[in-house]
């Protein structure tokens, strides 16, 4: 009777350690695509260089609240405020356009961390098209 109680042990350890072995995993969950913002117009779209401090619109579509200016690659995040889904503005300092040239003028909206038991999930950053922002 030992034995077969002590194989039945055996077998029943095995079983629960195969049982926690499989089907258990510490892998995070990749993060889903973020919302593509898409920018439509800039406004205004050129300003003399030289020219003091100035807000400009930015039109397009998805927009989240955490949305962020580009100003030549370089996030805005002090300076840009969110209006809406379809609007954004950045206040552009003079020192930005003191000298003649163009910028490249884009959208991001930041990624989200996740909140699964394994700290997986989320979305990744996602950055709208670029439009020209010209110096004269």
């Amino acid at each position: 009777m030992k034995t077969s109680t002590c194989v039945r042990s055996a077998v029943l350890l095995v079983a629960i350690a195969a049982t926690l072995g499989c089907g258990y995993s510490s892998k995070k969950a990749a993060p889903a695509p973020g919302t593509m913002p898409t920018i439509a117009q800039l406004n205004p779209s050129s300003m003399a260089a030289g020219s003091a401090a100035f807000t400009m619109t930015v039109t397009g579509t998805n927009f989240l609240n955490t949305a962020v200016v580009n100003w030549n690659g370089s996030a805005q995040s002090a300076n840009t405020k969110f209006v809406s889904a379809t609007e954004v503005q950045l206040d552009v300092p003079a020192t930005a356009v003191a000298s003649a040239g163009m910028v490249q003028v884009s959208v991001t909206n930041p990624g989200t961390t996740g909140g699964g038991p394994y700290g997986g999930g989320g979305t990744q950053a996602a950055t709208s098209n670029s439009m020209t922002f010209t110096i004269n």
